[in-house]
C-alpha cells in the first residue's frame, strides 16, 4: 500500500518572551495501515492517538521545539513507547516545555523510514536554531513546521531566531525541490514550493 498522509489539527497556546498566543496547529500522520510517524505532537495527544488507531508509531519527529509543537510529545511518547527525534541545536527551547526529558537526535540527511519510503530531514535553521524540514520525495511532499508557510517564511521576530538565517535555509534547502512539491505546514493551509518561490521572487 502506498504512503498516506492525514492531518489532525490541534489548538492550544504558543508560549515565548513572555508572550501567548492562541494558535491551530497541523500534527501530520506519515506512513500506512500498519506504522506511521507522527510529525510534530502539538496541544492534546488524544486526537492524535486517534488518528493513529492501532498503527504501530515508529517516531515522534519535532520540526523544532517551539512548545506548540512538542507539548504533547512526552504524553504521545508514554502512550507508544515511540522514540521523540529533535535536531539537537533545539536543545534549549526543547528544555523550557519539556524539562530533561531525552530525545533522540536528528540529523541533516539523515532518512527515516516508514511505509517503505523516505522522510529525508533537511536542517533549515532561522526561525529556531534546530529547525527542520521532512521531505517526502515519493509523495511530491515537503513537511516545513514553521520554516515556510502558505504566504512566505516563518517569523523571526523572537528569541532564538534570525531572519536572514531563514531566507538562507529556504532558498538552499527548499527552494531546490520540484515546483510542484505540496508544502504540508505547521500552520494554516498547504502551498507548493513553486507558489511561494514564485512569490518571494515578484
Amino acid at each position: 500500500m502506498a504512503v498516506r498522509i492525514d492531518r489532525v489539527v490541534t489548538s492550544g497556546v504558543f508560549s515565548l518572551d513572555g508572550q501567548d498566543f492562541d494558535v491551530d496547529n497541523n500534527v501530520w500522520l506519515v506512513g500506512d495501515d500498519s506504522e506511521v510517524v507522527v510529525i510534530d505532537a502539538a496541544h492534546d495527544a488524544q486526537p492524535i492517538l486517534d488518528a493513529v488507531g492501532d498503527r504501530r508509531v515508529t517516531a515522534i519527529v519535532c520540526t523544532h521545539a517551539h512548545n506548540d509543537h512538542v507539548n504533547a510529545a512526552p504524553a504521545l511518547a508514554a502512550a507508544t513507547a515511540a522514540p521523540v527525534r529533535l535536531h539537537p541545536d533545539d536543545a534549549e527551547l526543547w528544555a523550557m516545555t519539556n524539562g530533561d526529558l531525552a530525545v533522540e537526535p536528528l540529523r541533516d540527511g539523515e532518512v527515516i523510514e516508514v511505509a517503505g519510503e523516505r522522510l529525508e530531514v533537511l536542517h533549515t535553521p532561522g526561525h529556531s536554531p534546530g529547525g527542520v524540514c521532512l521531505s517526502l520525495e515519493a509523495a511530491g511532499t515537503v513537511f516545513t513546521g514553521d520554516t515556510l508557510f502558505n504566504g512566505g517564511p516563518g517569523a523571526t521576530g523572537r528569541s532564538f531566531s534570525d531572519q536572514p538565517t531563514l531566507l538562507r535555509s529556504i532558498e538552499s534547502r527548499l527552494y531546490g525541490l520540484p515546483p510542484e512539491t505540496v508544502v504540508h505546514t505547521g500552520h494554516g493551509d498547504d502551498t507548493t514550493i513553486g507558489a511561494e518561490r514564485d512569490r518571494a521572487l515578484s
